[in-house]
């Protein structure tokens, strides 16, 4: 078969078009995968004429090697002439997205359902913070609970009901809640699909210092936003492909030390050496095997935490749109001009 040298890629594209089954030299046939051609080239030629072209595929031929394209051509009732519209297509396959449809929609995500964000991270990486400054950013900390547009849920309370062994290692400190067993995932799932189908739901509490769940709940009412932290947030598949939204905030290991000694020595009464052992033998192995790699499944990185003002600023404009977009008062409609200052940022 003929094999034309092509000096440059209009040349090319005119070859395609006057010879539409001369085999193309690889090396030009990914020039024009990469120039990524949606319109049709013979389309402004022939409606500059009066004519109309419909619309044909550039298809590839598995079977042949090299690898070619097979130009169709096809002609209207308004002109005898052929006219060729080869559709250039890149080479590169689309990776489809895990995010499985959710109440009939492609992205899980419709007018009516919550708006779902995941935050992960290293144990004291400052996850509960940058949601505690997202939502008084907001102005959504001191409203009451069933009158909230955006709420916060932490991970820590699906810690599973250990049995009377378990409790006996976490009490001296050898049981590691780091780890992904640590979890009741399916009650993590169930809420998460509820709070999608915009339903109430309750969570459990859970008691750091006897390592159990109390006996009382809290309440989650349907929201426009939600906030779920966790360091295990992305590890799941069927959980991470939920949020429409994940974050994850990274923070140094020293810092992260330094904020779990203080944590659990004031907060929940632990001894030094138990922290230490703990975090030396359980937490930091933990964080490396499971957490760690969920960081690529993150949408953004949010470097040094809640100290990282500018990204915490970013989310919560992109938080406000999406709240004002849902009450009727984005750009879109004209009614109300968002103010984009961090001093007017919060949900009216």
């Amino acid at each position: 078969m003929f094999t034309p040298r092509v000096p440059c890629l209009m040349h090319a594209r005119h070859i395609a078009i006057l010879f539409p089954y001369v085999q193309i030299p690889i090396q030009i046939q990914e020039s024009l995968g990469r120039a990524r051609v949606k319109g049709t080239w013979g389309s402004s030629s022939s409606s500059s004429s009066g004519c109309s072209a419909s619309a044909t595929c550039a298809k590839w031929d598995s079977k042949a090697d090299p690898p070619r394209r097979l130009f169709h051509h096809s002609a209207t009732h308004h002109s005898p002439r052929r006219v060729f519209t080869p559709l250039v297509m890149s080479t590169h396959k689309a990776e489809e997205s895990p995010t499985k449809p959710h109440n009939g929609m492609a992205n899980g995500f419709g007018p009516k359902t919550p708006f779902l964000i995941g935050v992960a991270g290293g144990t004291a990486s400052g996850k509960s913070t940058v949601c505690k400054r997202i939502m008084e950013k907001l102005g959504q900390d001191d409203i009451e609970h069933s009158q909230r547009r955006v709420v916060c849920i932490s991970q820590d309370a699906f810690y599973r009901p250990l049995n009377p062994e378990e409790s006996s290692k976490a009490l001296k400190g050898v049981f590691n809640f780091d780890h992904p067993d640590a979890f009741d995932n399916e009650l993590v799932l169930k809420t998460l699909q509820q709070i999608l189908d915009g339903k109430i739901c309750r969570i459990p509490n859970y008691d750091y210092v006897t390592n159990s769940r109390l006996e009382s709940t809290t309440t989650i009412y349907p929201a426009d936003v939600v906030l779920f932290e966790g360091i295990l947030m992305f590890y799941q598949p069927e959980i991470r492909n939920l949020f429409h939204m994940k974050l994850f905030v990274d923070s140094d290991a020293d810092t992260r030390l330094a904020r779990r000694v203080m944590r659990d020595t004031r907060e929940r009464g632990r001894a030094l050496e138990m922290v230490l052992h703990q975090y030396t033998n359980l937490v930091k192995p933990a964080f490396e095997e499971f957490c760690l790699p969920t960081k690529k499944f993150a949408d953004v990185i949010i470097p040094r935490g809640a100290e990282n003002i500018v990204a915490i600023n970013l989310i919560v404009q992109h938080i406000q749109e999406i709240v004002n977009d849902r009450s009727g008062n984005g750009s879109g409609n004209g009614n109300q001009q968002r103010s984009r200052s961090n001093s007017d940022s919060k949900i009216r």
